[in-house]
C-alpha cells in the first residue's frame, strides 16, 4: 500500500489547493488558540469545500471541552478529529460525542513512551506518534521536533498509526523506509514563517511521499 500524507495547520486557500493538487490524503485544521495555525470553524468549513472530497479533513484539538469540539466538528464538517494531551477515557467520550474517526496523539521521546499507545485500544481509531516537545512548551506539536525512528522497531502497534514530528521534504522518504509508516504528517517544516505555509514545500513534500 503506498504511503499517504496529511498536511496539517492549513489556513489559506492557496495552501489547501497545493495540498489537494499534490494528492494529500488528509488536511489538518488546528483549533487551538495558542497555535499560530489556529483557525475558526467557519473558516475551516470554507477551506474544506475546496478539497472536493479528494482529501479528508481532520480537526486538531488539545484536550477540548465538549461544546467546542462538537461546534467545530459540525461547523467545519470534519471527517476526523485528532486529540492531543487527552486521556484515553476522554478520547473515548469525544469519539462517541463527535461520531467521527478519532486519532490520539502519543508524544514520544523514549521507547517507554510508546507504551501509552496501548491504552487507546478501544478508545481511538488511530494513533499519531509525534515527538515530545521541550519542557515548558505551550504547544503539543508543530515545532519541527523529531524523535528517533528506531524506537518503533519491533513495536506491536495496537491500532492503525501515523508518523509525525520533524518530517521534512528532505527526510520523509527515509522516515517511511525506516519505519514502514503508511501515513505521515507534516506542518511546521512546510512553512516560510510560523503559520504561513509554503506551497512549493508542500508540493515537494508530497512528491517525496509519493516516490517512497
Amino acid at each position: 500500500m503506498p504511503a499517504t500524507a496529511k498536511i496539517c495547520g492549513i489556513t489559506t486557500a492557496s495552501a489547501i489547493d497545493a495540498a489537494v493538487a499534490g494528492n494529500a490524503s488528509h488536511i489538518g485544521f488546528v483549533f487551538f488558540p495558542a497555535s499560530p495555525r489556529n483557525i475558526a470553524p467557519d473558516e475551516a468549513a470554507a477551506l474544506g469545500e475546496r478539497t472536493s472530497s479528494r482529501a479528508r479533513t481532520v480537526g486538531v484539538f488539545v484536550d477540548p471541552d465538549d461544546a467546542s469540539l462538537v461546534h467545530a466538528v459540525r461547523t467545519a464538517r470534519l471527517d476526523a478529529i485528532q486529540l492531543h494531551q487527552t486521556t484515553p477515557d476522554r478520547v473515548a467520550h469525544l469519539r462517541r460525542l463527535s461520531g467521527v474517526e478519532t486519532w490520539s496523539a502519543v508524544a514520544v521521546r523514549t521507547r517507554a513512551d510508546l507504551g501509552a499507545a496501548h491504552s487507546f485500544r478501544g478508545a481511538a481509531d488511530r494513533i499519531l506518534y509525534d515527538a515530545k516537545t521541550p519542557e515548558g512548551s505551550t504547544l503539543p506539536g508543530g515545532m519541527g521536533v523529531r524523535f528517533d525512528w528506531a524506537l518503533l522497531d519491533g513495536f506491536a502497534h495496537p491500532l492503525p498509526w501515523a508518523l509525525s514530528g520533524g518530517l521534512t521534504p528532505a527526510n520523509v522518504r527515509e522516515a517511511i523506509d525506516r519505519t514502514g509508516a503508511r501515513l505521515v504528517d507534516a506542518s511546521s517544516s512546510l512553512e516560510s514563517a510560523p503559520g504561513v505555509k509554503d506551497n512549493l514545500r508542500i508540493a515537494t513534500f508530497l512528491s517525496a511521499v509519493a516516490s517512497a
